[in-house]
């Protein structure tokens, strides 16, 4: 063992020793609230694809991003919000749902929710049904089965939902090498001149989006309206134009993270291998070795360098949406649907139950509730917690909670409107954050992908759940023909202890003095399981 991982041993026991922490494992549910009548805002909601908390305004000395960060000012920033999947179509259905994937049985991109299980309400969709106008930019439901070819329209969207007509060439050779050969690779500054239609999706979302909103100001109509954009960056590959990349000194991301191998305590099957990393033109000849790599440094060093580029390019274009916005009258959220690793644990993209993966950007504003300099609310928050909070911001009729699988309309998150309001600030330590990640087997593979199996494949399933002071997995045998799970067939088990190891590096889970906190984690994991299944 290191002697960073002594010393983090050291300190993780003397910390136990003094551990009072409660063994309560009650798990509060959502439950209405009562928003006060007002004038209905316009409500916009914009998402991040791939985003973790890289701004300013979340602390990040390396970030360039000025327009969220100014935003962010006048606004209420979750600094604990965490995805319930860290992949594109599970996180985004459970969150435009308002509902876990355990529930939706979506764990992959081929199935939609209303055939597959039931005819839920949408995010969108309640909005439609109390009087918005509902219209969809960008990336917002993934595309594809799991949202019926249709971004769920008509149900959740009063017209087609606007996607870019560059779209198409996302994963095209468009990427020039140096001797001007087109390639798909995984980081692709370019002149938007040489792309085609000479523009980017993200570009044509906004400017569709900005459309849209003066649109509205000329309209006859007196409804409000709810406008969901959805940015395709950070997603890779990393294509944005090249100006961006100048801002971030490459040298500056060499000590990022000191890890370079995988850590010796953590479990096989918690381990994502990159596999879409690996499979883009300028890495998959670089005989990087299966599954645990590592990467060069410097090859790691340009993936954050290219990672912080794309994320000031949409900055850039978040603040051209914020500039044809009245926020004096729209209601504003700013999220990621799941974060991304930039080789923390030597790891890389997302596919995990990892803080790096899993905790995202959350960023609220309201005409309803201003301030002068950012509110920070340190509370666990999950994304199931956003439809109900928007539905109490906009002054509907609160979102009810979930009773039964069957239930049509209802979510199984929690409404900020209290601490939005102030109220309910002394519950830090209760709320807890679950999410989870499938494997088809205990060792990483390609065929079939342990990064992204199919649902006939799954054959674990882990779950963690994210406390005040802890993060605990357990990886447990899971049954795909019946959604069920054996919590006694384990495959992997972690325990974090964030206090003193916020980069989740040293396992707890074999060393003995910490087996009555492991245990009463176990149970709060079980029984969190549980009540999200309405048992």
């Amino acid at each position: 063992m290191s002697s960073v991982l002594i010393l983090l041993s050291t300190l993780l026991l003397a910390l136990h020793l003094s551990d009072l922490v409660s063994a309560s494992s009650a798990v509060p549910s959502a439950g209405p609230t009562t928003a006060p009548a007002a004038a209905r805002h316009d409500v916009v909601m914009v998402i991040f694809d791939d985003l973790r908390p890289v701004l300013g305004a979340y602390g990040d000395p390396l970030a360039s991003t000025p327009h969220l960060d100014a935003f962010a000012q006048g606004g209420h920033v979750f600094t604990r919000a965490y995805s319930q999947q860290a992949l594109c179509a599970p996180s985004r259905n459970s969150l435009l749902t308002g509902r876990r994937p355990d529930t939706l049985h979506l764990y992959d991109f081929y199935s939609y929710w209303r055939t597959f299980v039931g005819n839920f309400t949408t995010l969108p969709q309640y909005f439609k049904e109390h009087g918005y106008y509902t219209y969809s930019c960008g990336k917002v439901f993934h595309p594809g089965l799991s949202s019926n070819n249709s971004d769920d329209y008509p149900l959740s969207w009063s017209a087609p939902a606007f996607r870019p007509r560059t779209e198409q060439y996302m994963n095209s050779p468009v990427c020039p090498d140096r001797e001007g050969v087109l390639r798909k690779n995984l980081i692709c500054p370019v002149h938007l001149q040489t792309q085609p239609y000479k523009t980017l999706p993200d570009i044509e979302s906004v400017t569709e989006a900005l459309r849209f909103v003066e649109s509205r100001k000329s309209s006859s109509s007196s409804s409000p309206f709810f406008l969901a954009l959805g940015f395709h960056k950070p997603h890779i590959n990393f294509r944005f134009p090249r100006q961006f990349l100048a801002r971030f000194p490459l040298q500056q991301f060499f000590n990022y993270t000191e890890d370079s191998l995988k850590p010796p305590d953590m479990p096989a099957v918690a381990w994502n291998p990159y596999t879409d990393v690996r499979a883009r033109d300028d890495f998959k000849h670089l005989n990087i070795s299966f599954p645990y790599g590592p990467i060069s440094r410097h090859q790691a060093a340009q993936i954050r360098q290219a990672y912080y580029a794309s994320v000031a390019y949409v900055d850039d274009l978040f603040g051209k949406l914020l500039a044809g916005l009245d926020l004096q009258q729209t209601v504003v959220v700013v999220l990621g649907d799941h974060g991304w690793s930039l080789g923390e644990h030597a790891e890389w993209a997302k596919y995990s139950n990892f803080e790096v993966a899993l905790r995202v950007p959350l960023i609220v504003r309201s005409p309803e509730f201003p301030v002068t300099q950012a509110k920070v609310h340190r509370g666990i928050t999950e994304l199931l917690d956003v439809f109900p909070t928007l539905v109490d911001l906009a002054g509907l009729p609160s979102l009810p909670v979930c009773r039964h699988p069957t239930d049509v309309t209802c979510g199984e998150g929690k409404s900020l409107y209290p601490q939005l309001q102030g109220l309910g600030l002394d519950l830090v330590d209760d709320h807890v954050a679950l999410s989870q990640y499938p494997r088809p087997g205990m060792l990483p593979t390609k065929h079939p992908n342990s990064d992204k199996p199919k649902l006939r494949n799954i054959k674990i399933m882990g779950y963690s759940l994210r406390t005040d002071i802890y993060r605990y997995t357990l990886w447990v045998r899971f049954h795909a023909q019946n959604f069920s799970r054996d919590w006694h067939d384990i495959y992997g088990e972690e325990l974090y202890d964030h206090r003193v190891d916020a980069g989740e590096e040293l396992n707890l889970v074999p060393m003995p003095e910490f087996d009555d906190v492991r245990q009463r984690l176990r149970r709060r994991l079980m029984e969190a399981v549980d009540l999200s299944r309405f048992s």
